[in-house]
């Protein structure tokens, strides 16, 4: 019974691409900028070679030892974009060359006016705004007036903020199925995003009732798996992220910690095909808040909680660790950042040392587990199976 198990480390970026100055992210190297931390901690992920990527082992020159458990790669992102949505389309095999719009000065007034006439409610914001500031500045207003808190960012997102005593979580999912119904086309962003929140002024506080709205993904490698009668397990916002297509089974998680558990809870299961799991508190909770300590603490509880999940692999089992994009604390930016991605991956099966330096997409990824399943490819990427797996 063949199992792979696909863990997205939300953000954590292992260096600048060769195009990151068009982003605006040169210099940007999230994991070292973690590791400046002293909460910084990971000699398990050592020890499966994470250090010895290239990009990443000029970064730790204290590490001399070159042997490890695993087989490892540096990913390039060949999609235009460094956002979640485009990161993990192109692990499933979509490479996205054109990319999804963004809005600097707020979204255009038809789009806006539209939106309130569908919804039967006045918007207020509309400007790129981070998360826990906009409800800090605009929360008063919308709990006084029930006006919607529209905001963005530099990633490609049209974010509904509302408070859950005001506006219903229904309701609020009601709203962003209009927004995503209307943001198409020209207009297509990539994700809409309910951002509820609770509490009274100024102690306003998210909630873990967060969903997302993404676009409809063509062909991926989880609608190829699907399709053949494999499992496709999601844990997350996975389901969310593909809009629900190609997905067999999901759960949501509240954190990282929750995320890890039913991770973990799933390597006992009998099931063949993949369990795909996005950690998401790495970029929502300290990468976009430039928390540097907190970066370090979350890298380091999931290197703790490793040898946990390491146990309940069984012997056909393929564990892959990667990212999706940078999200650099160290830099002045909140935003996401143009990165190279890690790729670890581990088994009984797995070549040991496996080295594949790096390689030009993160599709490989789709492709090599495909290949692993014995379905003919239909999706960007190249396999590297022959490469790690005895």
């Amino acid at each position: 019974m063949k199992r792979v198990f696909l863990v997205v480390l939300d953000s954590v970026g292992i260096g600048e691409m060769p195009d990151a100055a068009q982003y605006g992210d040169k210099g940007s190297h999230t994991l070292y900028a973690a590791s400046t931390s002293q909460y910084f901690n990971m000699p398990n992920m050592k020890k499966l070679g994470l250090f010895n990527i290239d990009g990443v082992k000029e970064k730790f020159p204290e590490i001399k030892d070159d042997s490890f458990d695993g087989a490892i790669a540096r990913l390039s992102e060949s999609s235009s974009g460094k956002d979640t949505t485009t990161g993990h389309w192109e692990i499933a095999g979509i490479i996205s060359k054109q990319p999804f719009p963004t809005y600097p000065d707020g979204f255009p007034d038809d789009v806006i006016k539209e939106f309130e006439q569908r919804t039967g409610r006045k918007v207020i914001c509309n400007k790129p705004y981070s998360g826990t500031d906009v409800i800090r500045d605009y929360g008063k207003e919308h709990v006084e007036t029930g006006a919607l808190i529209v905001y963005t960012s530099a990633d490609s997102v049209f974010q509904i903020a509302a408070h859950e005593e005001i506006v219903p979580i229904e309701e609020q999912y009601r709203y962003c199925e209009i927004a995503r119904e209307m943001l198409q086309g020209e207009h297509g962003v990539g994700r809409v995003i309910a951002r509820p929140f609770v509490g009274t002024y100024p102690d306003y506080s998210r909630t873990s009732n967060r969903h997302d709205y993404s676009l409809v993904p063509d062909t991926t490698m989880l609608d190829q798996l699907k399709e053949s009668n494999y499992d496709v397990l999601g844990v997350g916002k996975i389901y969310d992220i593909f809009a629900g297509k190609g997905i067999t089974d999901t759960v949501r998680t509240v954190d990282n910690a929750d995320g890890i558990e039913k991770l973990i809870e799933r390597t006992g299961r009998d099931f063949e095909g993949i369990c795909f799991i996005n950690l998401v508190d790495f970029d929502m909770m300290y990468g976009h808040r430039n928390n540097i300590d907190g970066y370090a603490k979350a890298l380091t509880y999931f290197d703790e909680q490793l040898p946990r999940i390491l146990e309940g692999l069984r012997e056909d089992d393929i564990l892959i660790i990667t990212a999706d994009h940078g999200c650099d604390p160290s830099t002045p930016s909140t935003d996401h950042s143009r990165e190279y991605v890690p790729l670890v991956v581990y088994g009984s099966k797995v070549k040991a040392g496996a080295n594949l330096g790096t390689r030009k997409t993160f599709a490989d990824i789709a492709a090599t587990i495909l290949d692993y399943f014995d379905v003919p490819s239909k999706v960007a990427g190249t396999s590297f199976l022959k490469d790690i797996h005895e």
